[in-house]
């Protein structure tokens, strides 16, 4: 595979991440499909959701270097050495993005969500991170493995599998972005040495024909 075709995998790639991330974080805006939780300036919102990790990490700084990465695999003004070493600039842009998004999320997986909690006498009791955890106690115990501990949050319901589950997508995408930006960075630096196999093909119309 040439470099041109690689920047086009790439960058075709990069999209359904980038919207995978962009619409797993606006859904945690509103944990039990409640809007409720958004007013106020998102105080009842998890911390982790408003760092907009998936937003802004994940989606705007993924999507804005997948349009230039998908040029440059294409014939044009972007599909040269040039080009190549734009996309390797735009490649670390994603590069930070990623790991922006992949740091937000698991933070969000690791704190737990921001509820409100049962006190031991069947009352509903503060707002706040219950499983919030040192790292002493992070190392001996985590409510990740044990579902038990889930019902500790009652409001809003079902808070707990649905951070779990938006995050842990987040989480994944963002890894698989910063994979694909890493791969992107060593493919522009070949296409600025090698050139993008693009002007050779345009001469040989041949070669892309089956």
């Amino acid at each position: 595979m040439c470099t041109g075709k690689c920047s086009r995998v790439v960058g075709v790639g990069l999209w359904p991440l980038a919207l995978t991330c962009i619409v797993c974080n606006l859904l945690l805006c509103f944990p039990d499909w409640d809007t409720q939780y958004v007013k106020g300036g998102g105080r009842l919102l998890t911390p982790e959701v408003l760092y907009l990790g998936g937003l802004v990490g994940g989606g705007a700084m993924i999507l804005i270097p997948a349009i230039h990465i998908q040029a440059t695999g294409r014939q044009g003004c972007c599909g040269n050495r040039c080009g190549m070493f734009l996309s390797i600039l735009f490649a670390l842009v994603g590069v930070a993005g990623s790991i922006y998004a992949v740091s937000v999320s698991a933070l969000g997986l690791v704190n737990g969500p921001l509820c409100q909690v049962r006190e031991s006498n069947g009352s509903l009791g503060t707002w706040g991170q219950p499983f919030l955890s040192t790292d002493e106690e992070l190392s001996k115990q985590s409510y990740l493995f044990n579902t038990s501990m889930w019902d500790t949050c009652v409001n809003p319901p079902g808070v707990v599998q649905f951070n779990v589950i938006l995050f842990s997508l987040v989480l994944a995408a963002a890894l698989l972005e910063l994979l694909l930006c890493g791969v992107q960075v060593l493919n522009g630096l070949f296409g600025c040495l090698c050139g993008t196999c693009n002007k050779k093909q345009a001469r040989d119309p041949k070669q892309t024909q089956y």
